[in-house]
């Protein structure tokens, strides 16, 4: 594992990369993290955009399964805050990817994956893991929790180069259903998005939706117009695939 400096050019890339991306849906409305107050947090470069992704072990990251392009590899950066300093920062390779079996990337449906890196981290102050649900369960609408990610904050932007996150409210899943006049399965959370104008925007796929400091949802997709969405982001439940999610992380043990 290997702890290069990011470089403007590096910076510069990556937010051409992010202009790039299409589906991949920064955090609008927010405001600036406390550095380092989410230690799980990760940023996940590709060929061709970046995401969000999150610790949930010291071998596993998880994130959307829409964030790998075919034949593509992805990095991860681990205990970022802001990605545009000359300092040092954990860039890790990934060894395998675990996506869900049910991924349908057209109905953008189990939009789950685990990857496995190539050297386990070691705990710190900048790097930790995330708790997930012990057991399957819904979230009561109007429950707050919270989102954060590196990617946009408006529509069309480009990448923020220090950590940003907001405060959302879980939508009931019916409303959620009818405003985005498609399926909502109960294998996905709504939240923010119409009714605060607060969310997700392109360059935060991936990254956790987190309810009293366990991570329940991943970020999956949102209104294409971040600055007055007409439609709650949506997010993949992670306590949906608990079973899955344990078989491949203890399968390395």
């Amino acid at each position: 594992m290997s702890s290069p400096f990011l470089t403007p050019l590096v910076v510069g890339l990556l937010i051409a990369l992010a202009r790039a991306a299409q589906q991949d849906s920064g955090i609008v409305n927010g405001r600036e993290a406390q550095p380092h107050s989410r230690p799980y947090m990760v940023f996940v470069q590709g060929n061709k955009h970046a995401c969000g992704g999150f610790l949930v072990s010291n071998s596993f990251v998880m994130t959307a399964a829409h964030c790998l392009e075919w034949g593509e590899n992805l990095t991860v950066l681990l205990g970022a805050h802001d990605i545009s300093e000359k300092r040092k920062s954990i860039w890790a390779e990934v060894k395998f990817y675990h996506i869900h079996p049910g991924y349908d990337r057209d109905r953008q449906e189990n939009d789950i994956m685990l990857l496995q890196l190539k050297t386990a981290v070691q705990k710190s102050k900048e790097v930790q893991w995330i708790p997930l649900p012990k057991k399957d369960k819904d979230i009561k609408p109007k429950t707050l929790c919270s989102v954060a990610g590196w990617g946009a904050i408006k529509t069309n932007g480009t990448l923020s180069p220090r950590l940003l996150e907001v405060n959302v409210s879980v939508v009931d899943r019916k409303l959620c259903d009818k405003l985005w006049k498609r399926p909502i399965t109960n294998r996905m959370v709504c939240a923010g998005g119409i009714v605060s104008n607060r969310g997700v925007c392109k360059g935060d796929s991936g990254g956790p939706l987190v309810c009293k400091d366990t991570a329940v949802g991943i970020v999956a997709f949102g209104d294409r117009n971040c600055n007055t969405p007409k439609k709650p982001d949506v997010y993949t439940k992670i306590s949906k695939y608990l079973p899955w999610v344990k078989c491949i992380i203890s399968s390395i043990k």
